[in-house]
Protein backbone atom coordinates (compact mmCIF):
# COMPACT_ATOMS: atom_id res chain seq x y z
CA UNK A 1 0.00 0.00 0.00
CA UNK A 2 1.22 3.46 -0.78
CA UNK A 3 0.62 5.92 2.06
CA UNK A 4 1.62 9.55 1.82
CA UNK A 5 1.39 12.08 4.62
CA UNK A 6 1.64 15.73 3.62
CA UNK A 7 1.68 19.00 5.49
CA UNK A 8 -0.87 21.22 3.80
CA UNK A 9 -0.57 24.99 4.24
CA UNK A 10 -4.10 25.49 5.59
CA UNK A 11 -4.44 27.27 8.89
CA UNK A 12 -6.57 25.39 11.39
CA UNK A 13 -6.32 27.52 14.48
CA UNK A 14 -2.56 27.94 14.59
CA UNK A 15 -1.71 24.48 13.25
CA UNK A 16 -0.87 23.20 9.81
CA UNK A 17 -3.33 20.71 8.32
CA UNK A 18 -2.15 17.14 7.89
CA UNK A 19 -3.26 15.21 4.82
CA UNK A 20 -2.90 11.45 4.40
CA UNK A 21 -3.37 9.67 1.07
CA UNK A 22 -3.68 5.95 0.45
CA UNK A 23 -3.57 3.88 -2.67
CA UNK A 24 -2.76 0.20 -2.74
CA UNK A 25 -0.36 -0.14 -5.66
CA UNK A 26 2.56 -1.36 -3.56
CA UNK A 27 0.52 -3.87 -1.57
CA UNK A 28 0.56 -7.57 -2.32
CA UNK A 29 -2.58 -8.75 -4.09
CA UNK A 30 -4.70 -11.19 -2.13
CA UNK A 31 -3.65 -9.92 1.29
CA UNK A 32 -5.19 -7.39 3.71
CA UNK A 33 -3.77 -3.87 3.48
CA UNK A 34 -1.04 -3.00 5.95
CA UNK A 35 -1.85 -0.31 8.47
CA UNK A 36 -5.57 -1.12 8.47
CA UNK A 37 -7.81 -3.03 10.87
CA UNK A 38 -11.01 -4.74 9.75
CA UNK A 39 -13.89 -4.73 12.23
CA UNK A 40 -16.00 -6.91 9.94
CA UNK A 41 -16.10 -8.16 6.37
CA UNK A 42 -13.34 -9.55 4.15
CA UNK A 43 -10.99 -6.80 3.00
CA UNK A 44 -8.12 -7.56 0.62
CA UNK A 45 -6.02 -5.81 -1.99
CA UNK A 46 -6.78 -6.89 -5.56
CA UNK A 47 -5.48 -6.12 -9.02
CA UNK A 48 -7.81 -3.96 -11.08
CA UNK A 49 -6.85 -2.37 -14.37
CA UNK A 50 -9.66 0.18 -14.08
CA UNK A 51 -8.50 1.50 -10.67
CA UNK A 52 -7.81 5.25 -10.61
CA UNK A 53 -4.29 4.48 -9.32
CA UNK A 54 -3.93 2.19 -12.36
CA UNK A 55 -3.11 -1.17 -10.79
CA UNK A 56 -4.49 -2.03 -7.32
CA UNK A 57 -7.55 -1.36 -5.19
CA UNK A 58 -8.93 -2.39 -1.82
CA UNK A 59 -11.84 -4.82 -2.10
CA UNK A 60 -14.62 -5.76 0.29
CA UNK A 61 -15.45 -9.35 -0.74
CA UNK A 62 -17.69 -10.73 2.01
CA UNK A 63 -21.27 -11.70 1.25
CA UNK A 64 -22.54 -10.88 4.71
CA UNK A 65 -26.14 -11.10 5.92
CA UNK A 66 -28.49 -8.17 5.45
CA UNK A 67 -27.92 -6.60 8.87
CA UNK A 68 -24.11 -6.61 8.97
CA UNK A 69 -21.96 -3.56 8.26
CA UNK A 70 -18.55 -4.35 6.76
CA UNK A 71 -16.06 -1.85 8.18
CA UNK A 72 -12.31 -1.33 7.96
CA UNK A 73 -10.39 1.60 9.46
CA UNK A 74 -6.90 3.00 9.08
CA UNK A 75 -4.78 2.64 12.23
CA UNK A 76 -3.80 6.30 11.90
CA UNK A 77 -4.59 9.20 11.86
CA UNK A 78 -7.28 10.18 14.35
CA UNK A 79 -9.12 13.33 13.23
CA UNK A 80 -11.98 15.42 14.62
CA UNK A 81 -12.63 18.09 11.99
CA UNK A 82 -12.20 15.98 8.87
CA UNK A 83 -12.46 15.87 5.12
CA UNK A 84 -12.42 12.35 3.71
CA UNK A 85 -12.86 11.28 0.09
CA UNK A 86 -12.56 7.99 -1.78
CA UNK A 87 -13.21 6.61 -5.23
CA UNK A 88 -15.29 3.45 -5.26
CA UNK A 89 -16.77 1.01 -7.74
CA UNK A 90 -19.68 -1.30 -7.02
CA UNK A 91 -18.92 -4.82 -8.24
CA UNK A 92 -21.81 -6.97 -7.03
CA UNK A 93 -24.53 -7.38 -4.45
CA UNK A 94 -28.09 -8.64 -4.42
CA UNK A 95 -29.12 -7.29 -1.03
CA UNK A 96 -26.97 -4.15 -1.08
CA UNK A 97 -24.40 -2.42 -3.28
CA UNK A 98 -21.91 0.41 -3.15
CA UNK A 99 -20.28 1.75 -0.02
CA UNK A 100 -18.72 4.82 1.48
CA UNK A 101 -16.51 6.51 4.05
CA UNK A 102 -16.38 6.35 7.85
CA UNK A 103 -15.14 9.07 10.21
CA UNK A 104 -15.03 9.91 13.92
CA UNK A 105 -14.85 6.14 14.37
CA UNK A 106 -14.69 5.24 18.05
CA UNK A 107 -15.35 1.51 17.60
CA UNK A 108 -17.47 -0.79 15.46
CA UNK A 109 -20.60 0.43 17.27
CA UNK A 110 -20.03 4.20 17.06
CA UNK A 111 -19.15 6.30 14.00
CA UNK A 112 -20.47 8.42 11.12
CA UNK A 113 -20.79 7.03 7.59
CA UNK A 114 -21.72 8.49 4.21
CA UNK A 115 -22.50 6.00 1.50
CA UNK A 116 -23.76 5.68 -2.07
CA UNK A 117 -25.98 2.75 -3.10
CA UNK A 118 -26.46 2.28 -6.87
CA UNK A 119 -28.93 -0.55 -6.26
CA UNK A 120 -31.26 1.73 -4.28
CA UNK A 121 -30.22 4.82 -6.28
CA UNK A 122 -29.70 6.87 -3.14
CA UNK A 123 -26.99 8.74 -1.24
CA UNK A 124 -27.18 8.96 2.54
CA UNK A 125 -25.34 10.03 5.67
CA UNK A 126 -25.86 8.14 8.92
CA UNK A 127 -24.71 8.04 12.49
CA UNK A 128 -24.14 4.67 14.12
CA UNK A 129 -24.51 4.85 17.90
CA UNK A 130 -24.41 1.75 20.12
CA UNK A 131 -24.69 -0.28 16.92
CA UNK A 132 -27.92 1.40 15.80
CA UNK A 133 -27.83 3.19 12.44
CA UNK A 134 -29.88 6.38 12.08
CA UNK A 135 -30.34 8.33 8.85
CA UNK A 136 -29.35 11.98 9.18
CA UNK A 137 -30.03 13.07 5.58
CA UNK A 138 -30.77 11.36 2.26
CA UNK A 139 -30.88 12.13 -1.45
CA UNK A 140 -32.92 9.90 -3.76
CA UNK A 141 -32.99 8.99 -7.44
CA UNK A 142 -29.18 9.14 -7.89
CA UNK A 143 -28.53 6.89 -10.87
CA UNK A 144 -25.00 5.62 -11.49
CA UNK A 145 -24.55 2.20 -13.15
CA UNK A 146 -22.90 -0.65 -11.25
CA UNK A 147 -19.28 -0.96 -12.37
CA UNK A 148 -18.64 2.78 -12.71
CA UNK A 149 -16.14 4.57 -10.44
CA UNK A 150 -17.59 7.41 -8.36
CA UNK A 151 -16.16 9.70 -5.69
CA UNK A 152 -17.77 9.95 -2.25
CA UNK A 153 -16.62 12.79 -0.01
CA UNK A 154 -17.66 13.88 3.47
CA UNK A 155 -16.60 16.98 5.38
CA UNK A 156 -17.37 17.44 9.07
CA UNK A 157 -16.40 20.51 11.05
CA UNK A 158 -17.68 20.83 14.61
CA UNK A 159 -21.28 19.58 14.13
CA UNK A 160 -21.78 20.46 10.47
CA UNK A 161 -21.69 17.63 7.90
CA UNK A 162 -21.53 18.10 4.14
CA UNK A 163 -21.52 15.16 1.72
CA UNK A 164 -20.59 15.18 -1.96
CA UNK A 165 -21.01 12.71 -4.81
CA UNK A 166 -18.68 13.26 -7.76
CA UNK A 167 -17.92 16.74 -6.49
CA UNK A 168 -21.55 17.83 -6.12
CA UNK A 169 -22.87 18.81 -2.69
CA UNK A 170 -26.00 16.70 -2.10
CA UNK A 171 -26.37 16.48 1.67
CA UNK A 172 -25.93 19.01 4.46
CA UNK A 173 -26.94 18.43 8.07
CA UNK A 174 -25.91 19.12 11.66
CA UNK A 175 -25.35 16.51 14.35
CA UNK A 176 -23.49 16.70 17.65
CA UNK A 177 -23.71 13.09 18.82
CA UNK A 178 -20.10 12.04 18.25
CA UNK A 179 -17.88 14.96 19.19
CA UNK A 180 -14.43 13.45 19.67
CA UNK A 181 -11.66 12.75 17.16
CA UNK A 182 -11.75 9.29 15.63
CA UNK A 183 -10.32 7.04 12.95
CA UNK A 184 -11.29 7.13 9.28
CA UNK A 185 -12.19 4.17 7.13
CA UNK A 186 -14.37 2.44 4.56
CA UNK A 187 -17.79 0.80 4.72
CA UNK A 188 -20.19 -1.50 2.90
CA UNK A 189 -23.32 -3.32 4.01
CA UNK A 190 -24.43 -6.93 3.73
CA UNK A 191 -23.28 -8.53 0.43
CA UNK A 192 -22.08 -5.30 -1.20
CA UNK A 193 -18.81 -6.20 -2.91
CA UNK A 194 -16.99 -2.99 -3.72
CA UNK A 195 -13.58 -1.69 -4.82
CA UNK A 196 -11.99 1.38 -3.20
CA UNK A 197 -9.02 3.48 -4.30
CA UNK A 198 -7.35 6.89 -3.83
CA UNK A 199 -8.51 7.57 -0.30
CA UNK A 200 -7.66 11.01 1.10
CA UNK A 201 -8.18 12.20 4.68
CA UNK A 202 -7.23 15.63 5.94
CA UNK A 203 -8.02 18.00 8.75
CA UNK A 204 -10.81 20.34 7.75
CA UNK A 205 -10.94 24.02 8.70
CA UNK A 206 -13.11 24.69 11.73
CA UNK A 207 -16.33 26.17 10.42
CA UNK A 208 -18.73 28.29 12.41
CA UNK A 209 -22.18 29.49 11.41
CA UNK A 210 -22.24 31.91 14.32
CA UNK A 211 -22.87 35.50 13.32
CA UNK A 212 -23.45 38.48 15.60
CA UNK A 213 -27.22 38.71 15.99
CA UNK A 214 -27.07 42.49 16.01
CA UNK A 215 -25.21 42.75 12.72
CA UNK A 216 -28.25 42.95 10.36
CA UNK A 217 -29.85 45.54 12.69
CA UNK A 218 -26.73 47.68 12.65
CA UNK A 219 -26.66 47.64 8.87
CA UNK A 220 -30.31 48.71 8.73
CA UNK A 221 -29.71 51.46 11.27
CA UNK A 222 -26.78 52.72 9.27
CA UNK A 223 -28.94 52.92 6.14
CA UNK A 224 -31.67 54.79 8.04
CA UNK A 225 -29.17 57.22 9.51
CA UNK A 226 -27.76 57.97 6.07
CA UNK A 227 -31.24 58.50 4.71
CA UNK A 228 -32.12 60.91 7.58
CA UNK A 229 -28.93 62.91 6.89
CA UNK A 230 -29.78 63.06 3.21
CA UNK A 231 -33.34 64.24 3.99
CA UNK A 232 -32.00 66.95 6.32
CA UNK A 233 -29.63 68.22 3.65
CA UNK A 234 -32.54 68.50 1.20
CA UNK A 235 -34.45 70.76 3.60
Amino acid sequence: MKLTTLLIPLLIGSAVAIETRWNFDKNEAGKPPKGWTAASGIWTVVKDATAPSKSMAMAQQAKSDSELFNVIVADTPSIKHVEIAVKLKSVAGEVDQGGGVVWRYRDAQNYYVCRFNPLETNFRVYKVVAGKRTTLKAAADIKVPTGKWVEVKAVMSVDRIRCYLNGKLLLEVKDATLTEAGKVGLWTKADAQTLFDDLIAREAPVMSDARPHHQPKLKLEERLEKRELWEKRKR
